[in-house]
């Protein structure tokens, strides 16, 4: 059964047809919790000849979550959320430093037929964000816009729907006027919950392009080997297939190990990729 509690957000409108998290990188991930009740997170990644890393801290304090992360750039991301200010609302304030145009402030709004969300700019001219859905646990349609109070100019206008079953949802991401892409692409999705019992799921994504005459089409799949071992493969009509085998060999500690082949260029080396992530 696919189970949906209010229509949720408009970034949510098929989110599970696009929910895989394969990658060709070496990844490892280190979580601590102190007495105090900080989490502190370490990570590195290997991305060919390149190495980043960032370690972040997590503290909690009541309704308020602060994450302050600094990368190996010397840049420092701060998220401050405030929980349930009112019922239903969560605020959340980021920024960047150094960059002083980063500064940015969110309201989400969930209601049991509603999910809105908007964003403004800490800038004298800032870019407003906005996007709501509306619907139950059958359909939501909903919308995506951006202002820019620089230029006076919409660039983004965007609209999508959900249709929900017992055990499947359908999205439809139509073409619209001031699009990201500028209205060139429609794109359907599909998410099908196959076995409960397994939490084994079949996806997949087409995207037809206007102006491009391009079709791309995606398929995924998900199953559960046994309750600490996921399997995961997707494919598109390019030739690209990406596979991902995920471990928990404690609780809430994950070995990844995935890998993309290109078989319009099999003389290509794959690529494979390793995630270790270790959490108390």
């Amino acid at each position: 059964m696919v189970y949906v509690k209010g229509p949720g957000l408009y970034s949510d409108i098929g989110k599970k047809a696009r929910g895989m998290d394969y990658q060709a990188d070496r990844k490892f991930t280190l979580s601590t919790l102190t007495s105090n009740g900080v989490a502190i997170t370490s990570s590195g990644t290997q991305k060919g000849d390149l190495f980043l890393a960032d370690i972040s801290t997590l503290l909690k304090n009541k309704n308020i979550t602060t994450d302050l992360k600094v990368d190996t750039s010397s840049n420092v991301f701060t998220t401050v959320t405030v929980d349930e200010p009112a019922p239903g609302v969560k605020a959340i304030f980021s920024f960047v430093a150094p960059d002083q145009k980063s500064g940015k402030v969110e309201l989400q709004y969930l209601h049991e037929y509603a999910g809105i969300s908007t964003s403004l700019g800490f800038t004298a001219k800032p870019t407003v964000n906005f996007s709501g859905v509306a619907g139950n646990h059958q359909a939501t349609v909903g919308a995506d816009i951006s202002f820019n109070t620089a230029t006076g100019n919409f660039t983004k206008l965007n609209g999508g729907i959900s249709l929900i079953s017992t055990d499947l949802i359908a999205s439809l991401m139509p073409p619209s006027f001031a699009r990201n892409d500028k209205g060139q692409s429609v794109t359907a999705s599909y998410f099908h919950m196959v076995s409960l019992l397994t939490n084994t799921t079949v996806g997949a994504e087409f995207t037809h392009g206007f102006k491009s005459h391009e079709n791309t089409l995606t398929f995924g799949a998900h199953h559960m080997i046994d309750l600490t071992t996921a399997v995961k493969v997707r494919v598109n009509n390019y030739g690209k297939v990406n596979a991902l085998l995920q471990h928990e060999w404690r609780p809430r500690s994950l070995v990844t190990i995935s890998g993309e082949v290109d078989t319009r260029a099999i003389e290509k080396s794959a690529k494979i990729g390793l995630a270790v992530a270790i959490r108390p």
